[in-house]
Parts: C-alpha cells; sequence; structure tokens
C-alpha cells in the first residue's frame, strides 16, 4: 500500500467525505486543508433534478458574486466605432470585428468571456462552432450581447459568473479563492445557491437542489448539507 502524504495524511485525519457539512464548517475546513503553494480556486457543484436534454428544464443564467472571483477575467469583444472604444476605456482585453473574427478562427482563443454588440452578430454568428462547445458565444439572455458594452465588460471583469447545467443535470463553477476570508466564501456560496434556485425551470419536478458539494483546487468534496440552505 503506497504511504500517504504529510498533506493527504492531516486531510484523511481532518475530514469526513462521508458527513453532511454545514455550509461555514465545511468552508472552514475546506480553507484550512487547502495549504498548496498557490492560491486554490475554491469550487462548488450541484446536483440537480432537471433533465437539461429537455427545454423546459434547461438552467442558465448569471450572478455576480459579492466578493468578486479572485481571478482575472479576459474579456474579448466584438465592437466597432464609438462602441469598441467604450469597450477599451472600459477594460476590454481584445475589442475587434472581422479581424477578431479572423483571430479566433485561426486557433487564438485568449480570452474567458465574449461581449458583442447586437449589430456584430452577423460576424459572431460565423463562430458558433468554435465559440459554442466552450461556453464563449454571446447571448442576449445572459447580457453578452448588448449595447452597453461598457457595462457589460465591467460586470464581467467585476464578479460576474455564467452557469449551465451539464448533461447529468450537474453545474459547477468557482466562488472565489482559497485566500479570500470565510465571510466572503459565504457570500459567494449564497449568492451563487440564490441564483441557482431562482433559476428554476418550470418543468423541474420534485426537489431540485439535490446535493451540493465544495472543494478547493486540490482538496477533496465536502458534502453540505442541503437542509440547511433555504429555498432548495
Amino acid at each position: 500500500m503506497a504511504k500517504l502524504t504529510k498533506k493527504a495524511k492531516r486531510i484523511a485525519e481532518t475530514v469526513d467525505t462521508q458527513k453532511l457539512y454545514g455550509v461555514d464548517e465545511a468552508i472552514s475546513t475546506l480553507k484550512a486543508n487547502a495549504t498548496s503553494k498557490f492560491d486554490e480556486t475554491v469550487e462548488i457543484a450541484l446536483n440537480l433534478g432537471v433533465d437539461p436534454r429537455h427545454a423546459d428544464q434547461m438552467v442558465r443564467g448569471v450572478v455576480t458574486l459579492p466578493a468578486g472571483t479572485g481571478k482575472d477575467v479576459r474579456v474579448a469583444v466584438f465592437a466597432k466605432g464609438d462602441k469598441a472604444e467604450e469597450a477599451t476605456k472600459a477594460g476590454a482585453d481584445v475589442v475587434g470585428a472581422e479581424d477578431l473574427m479572423e483571430t479566433i478562427q485561426g486557433g487564438t482563443i485568449d480570452f474567458d468571456r465574449v461581449i458583442a454588440t447586437p449589430d456584430m452578430m452577423g460576424i459572431v454568428g460565423r463562430l458558433g462552432k468554435v465559440l459554442g462547445p466552450k461556453g464563449l458565444m454571446p447571448n442576449p439572455k445572459l447580457g453578452t450581447v448588448t449595447p452597453n458594452v461598457a457595462e457589460a465588460v465591467k460586470a464581467a471583469k467585476g464578479g460576474q459568473v455564467e452557469f449551465r447545467v451539464e448533461k447529468a443535470g450537474i453545474i459547477h463553477s468557482g466562488i472565489g479563492k482559497a485566500s479570500f476570508t470565510e465571510a466572503d466564501l459565504r457570500k459567494n456560496f449564497d449568492a451563487f445557491l440564490d441564483a441557482i434556485v431562482k433559476a428554476r425551470p418550470t418543468g423541474a419536478k420534485g426537489k431540485y437542489v439535490k446535493r451540493v458539494a465544495i472543494s478547493s483546487t486540490m482538496g477533496p468534496g465536502l458534502k453540505v448539507d442541503v437542509a440547511e440552505v433555504a429555498g432548495t
């Protein structure tokens, strides 16, 4: 049997992977065990009682995490003229039109979010097969197709995250960094869960939020007691 590392041994002694933790206890335990040399990302995973193959059971949206993400989000904007200037002033990392489309078609995708003005969707639409599978396709429902590009750029860089349920009914997302205070992680946890609850689709029957777990990049998953979380 392979010998456990010091970190693995400590985790084995302090973490019960079968236990249902209260939210605050789970966050505290996670932080105590996130001892890597880099700032680990704190992630949330939810198992929902939906089948996203049915349109009336799709769960998708955006939420602004009150304490931010702790991540430097790179934003690309499809815009021309005054709107391109607005995007640049707001802090967009890449701004363009046909030239940006050609860059992406050439295989360069060095950004985390794509925003477009409505008049640019004819160009952006040609990138559906490239951006779609990566979850980067601008969408009016998510606020990423908008004439208010400056506002959208600031939101993307200020803690806004997108979420979308996967085939198995699972949603996962980063909700901060291990260096965040317990209070800030709790704020982000509550904001994310609240957004998921509010996004409950009309076709969802029975229990909606079945399981919730949080983890850090290098740490084990901690099961959170769903009964403690109101509205689920």
